[in-house]
């Protein structure tokens, strides 16, 4: 794969991503490690069947730096990120937990010795820009109603730590063919079903709920994971981290059109600067 068409298919995966919000939507009551453990599931069963397809499933014998990097990205996140939005306001936590593309950014010069520049910079500042717009209006709870706030808070910003280290240091395992991630899929699934057993009511999935699930698998929890795995192993980390702060914006217009929201000036000006932010850092590329 081209480093161009790697690079699309990290666009792939965060426009799917996209999707994941108004897909729990859909999945309500679903608890968060329940409706986790069984989108990984699907997302992985759906990649195993591909890969059985293709005759590649010697594609999971893989070392073990292999797993605890793809199960550590995968089930880590996820878990860091939940509990973010258990212990902390949520709003906040999720501001935080979106520092996750200026993370990428940033390691892809310092770990990868990747050229930044001021154009690109200056394109992260505008989508972060757009993101703290978006989410800061939000009516939030309050810090001081939730006593574990600061560690809610530690481990949102944990939970942005794990996701940009994870996609930034996959290219060090380039050798690692991308039909791996079903295998990192299925295990994850398997600690969140363990992380529903001990810490949620059972749940009694209805016809709207697998529908959902099957969706979050095709999708934003099955080939978006192994479409950013090919982006950030080949493609451009820099571009794909700027254009991560689309995600938000681009979820919460859909929330909007399927009737969850209103338009308004909010919204606007967060896609606005997103917009312009990946202008700037898709200028910078084509300059280099």
């Amino acid at each position: 794969m081209s480093p161009n068409a790697a690079t699309l298919a990290g666009c792939a995966a965060l426009a799917l991503w996209a999707f994941l919000a108004p897909l729990a939507r859909l999945a309500q009551p679903l608890p968060p490690f329940g409706l986790t453990a069984l989108g990984f599931a699907a997302g992985g069963l759906l990649g195993l069947l591909v890969v059985a397809a293709r005759g590649r499933l010697g594609a999971l014998r893989q070392p073990g730096i292999a797993w605890a990097h793809g199960v550590g990205g995968l089930a880590g996140y996820h878990a860091l990120y939940f509990a973010a939005l258990t212990l902390a306001p949520p709003v906040e936590a999720n501001l935080l937990n979106y520092a996750w593309p200026l993370l990428i950014v940033l390691l892809a010069g310092l770990l990868r010795g990747l050229p930044l520049g001021p154009l690109r910079l200056a394109g992260v500042a505008l989508g972060a820009a757009g993101v703290v717009v978006l989410l800061g209006g939000a009516e939030a709870g309050s810090g001081a109603a939730a006593p574990n706030a600061p560690l809610g808070f530690a481990c949102a910003l944990g939970a942005a730590l794990v996701w940009a280290f994870y996609s930034v240091s996959a290219a060090w395992l380039r050798r690692v063919p991308t039909e791996a991630v079903a295998g990192f899929c299925l295990v994850s699934g398997a600690l969140a079903f363990l992380a529903h057993l001990a810490f949620e009511p059972a749940m009694t999935p209805g016809a709207r709920q697998w529908l959902a699930v099957a969706l979050m698998g095709l999708g934003p929890m099955g080939a978006a994971f192994f479409l950013w795995d090919a982006g950030m192993k080949r493609g451009d980390p820099r571009l794909l981290g700027t254009l991560a702060y689309a995600t938000p914006v681009a979820s919460t217009l859909l929330l909007i059109a399927l009737g969850e929201g209103a338009l308004s000036g909010q919204v606007v000006a967060a896609a606005a600067l997103v917009t312009g932010g990946g202008l700037l850092a898709a200028l910078a590329g084509r300059g280099r």
